[in-house]
């Protein structure tokens, strides 16, 4: 039994707010982090020559092929650069289960030996968002790129590709 009158407060401690990056939520939210972006659910894809592969690093641009080079906004100031793509893969959930539910790439050239690499940030950032949006823009991969995605995608997890939608299955046919 608590005991009144005793100037303290039986009151439980706030729980510490957490500074998560969810924006996908059904719920409306207007307190403290509104307006973020949910990151949890994306994940970054380096494809360089006909090989790809999830590269976590490439969220914060810090990819194995992205370490020690500096970037340009200039294709011209890298003219030996060889084409690499970051794609953004979102994953979504629906009642029969996980899928790939949004896919974007972006191009960049990348001089190993100069470490000099190109790339537009903001187109980028714009991509990530549209993947976070559930989009599909595949549309600067060529043949040999959308097979090395597609095939990873696949023995990542079967069943996600089996229940992602047409548009990405077509957008990765060769």
């Amino acid at each position: 039994m608590e005991q009144q009158g005793q100037g303290g407060s039986a009151e439980a401690p706030k729980p510490k707010k957490s500074l998560s990056l969810n924006v996908v939520s059904n719920k409306e939210h207007r307190g403290f982090g509104a307006g973020s972006i949910d990151l949890s659910s994306v994940s970054p894809v380096i494809i360089d020559g006909a090989e790809a592969v999830i590269d976590v690093g490439a969220m914060h641009a810090k990819s194995k092929i992205e370490k020690g080079i500096k970037f340009s906004p200039n294709k011209e100031d890298v003219p030996n650069g060889r084409p690499c793509w970051i794609v953004w893969i979102a994953v979504d959930r629906n009642e029969e289960g996980s899928f790939y539910g949004g896919a974007t790439s972006c191009e960049m050239l990348i001089d190993t030996e100069a470490r000099r690499g190109w790339k537009i940030l903001a187109d980028h950032v714009n991509r990530l968002d549209y993947a976070i949006k559930r989009r599909i823009i595949l549309d600067n991969l060529g043949p040999e790129q959308k097979a090395a995605l597609k095939k990873l995608l696949v023995e990542h997890n079967q069943e996600w590709w089996d229940r992602s939608s047409e548009e990405l299955k077509q957008a990765l046919e060769a």
